[in-house]
């Protein structure tokens, strides 16, 4: 399977750098500073996250009467379900590589393993609605020595494949369930709202893909001796550049129909299919499509400012499921046990990955220092 960095070559990305400033976890763009309060009150949110998600949440609304259904959940069932999320980590990474060009042979399977896990680890400990796992995905490619810019491209690419499949999903779902063409309660709040909004994403992102490539090095080159205000706009040009540039990417490899995309969809649906086989666990037997909005209507918990949205995701995911007619108890229990898998189970391996992650990036700013003949200065490996 080839990456896209081998089949997308008219894009003849610019290394616009000034002064090649280090993009570490503390450098340009978004902001992830690793120091030991934030760390240690992560950790400690977490841990009083898991408390009340687990122990003090069933006791509310008598729901404490169905959480004995946590001993009776179907082995065979939750064993599926750990191998599903397993799949679904799998299509993140097969999809990340497909889109991340390899500089100097550098990213490899394994580096997009330790990036994906990594970024993983990130989301879950800081309060940034998924930042901070993009942002450590940019460090990490930035290591391996992609410019600056063609990163972002990059990032806005993998992107736009993945959170298409999330959208298009939701369109086809709620407009199916809303006019009967699939079984299943249709509230109008959680089927048409939810299509509505999705279809307007879509359609926002493909009028990016309208913007001319060299939008970017036209406005700047206007607004040159125009005064600050045309040179702040010449500056805030480059989002929606590489925003244009990144789903031109991602258009380019559906159009090719590159194999690498069915990464995409390996990403959602397993993880929905996780979810599936937690409530067929404890015995629930809904209608998939209704779980199908429920799931996606619960990720969108993650909006809020909580770490890797917990708490959000559980009670949107809950609430949208009962609201599905399925029972409140059952709901719960499913929802937790889907969280184990989804969330709290790559947690610790997302930690390891970002060590390794750590080690190999410090190696490779050596072997550049080398190549450069110059030695490695601190900011180049600070992280």
């Amino acid at each position: 399977m080839t990456s896209a960095g081998d089949t997308d070559r008219k894009l003849n990305l610019e290394d616009r750098e000034d002064g090649d400033e280090d993009f570490g976890l503390e450098g340009n763009g978004p902001k992830l500073r690793l120091n030991r309060r934030a760390v240690i009150g992560a950790f400690i949110f977490v841990a009083a996250a898991i408390a009340f998600l687990y122990v003090v949440l069933p006791q509310i609304g008598g729901l404490n009467q169905t959480w004995h259904r946590l001993d009776e959940g179907n082995g065979g069932w939750l064993a599926i379900a750990a191998l599903l999320e397993v799949g679904s980590y799998a299509g993140y990474v097969v999809l990340l590589k497909t889109v991340v060009p390899s500089h100097k042979g550098r990213f490899t399977w394994t580096t997009a393993y330790l990036v994906t896990l990594a970024g993983v680890a990130a989301t879950r400990l800081f309060a940034a609605a998924g930042a901070g796992g993009i942002a450590l995905t940019f460090w990490g490619i930035r290591r391996t020595g992609v410019p600056r810019r063609e990163v972002a491209v990059r990032i806005t690419a993998f992107m736009v494949c993945l959170y298409s499949v999330f959208m298009v999903t939701v369109v086809i779902a709620g407009i199916g369930l809303s006019t009967g063409i699939f079984d299943g309660p249709a509230p109008i709040g959680l089927t048409v709202l939810p299509a509505v909004l999705a279809a307007t994403v879509i359609i926002i992102f493909l009028l990016f893909a309208l913007v001319p490539g060299d939008s970017e090095r036209r406005l700047k080159a206007w607004s040159h001796g125009r005064g600050e205000v045309a040179s702040v706009a010449g500056r805030l040009a480059v989002a929606p550049a590489a925003i244009a540039a990144g789903t031109r990417v991602a258009l380019r490899l559906l159009k090719e129909r590159h194999p690498g995309m069915l990464g995409a969809v390996a990403w959602w649906y397993f993880d929905i299919a996780v979810l599936w086989a937690c409530i067929r666990a404890f015995n629930g037997d809904p209608a998939i499509v209704t779980v199908v909005m429920a799931y996606f209507v619960g990720q969108l918990g993650n909006l809020l400012p909580l770490p890797g949205g917990i708490g959000g995701v559980e009670g949107a995911m809950v609430g949208a499921l009962a609201a599905f007619g399925l029972d409140a108890g059952l709901a719960l229990v499913a929802v937790l046990s889907y969280r184990a898998f989804s969330f709290w189970l790559p947690t610790v391996p997302g930690a390891i990955a970002f060590v390794q992650l750590r080690r190999r990036a410090t190696g490779w700013a050596a072997e550049d220092a080398i190549d450069n003949e110059a030695p490695v200065s601190p900011g180049t490996l600070a992280t």
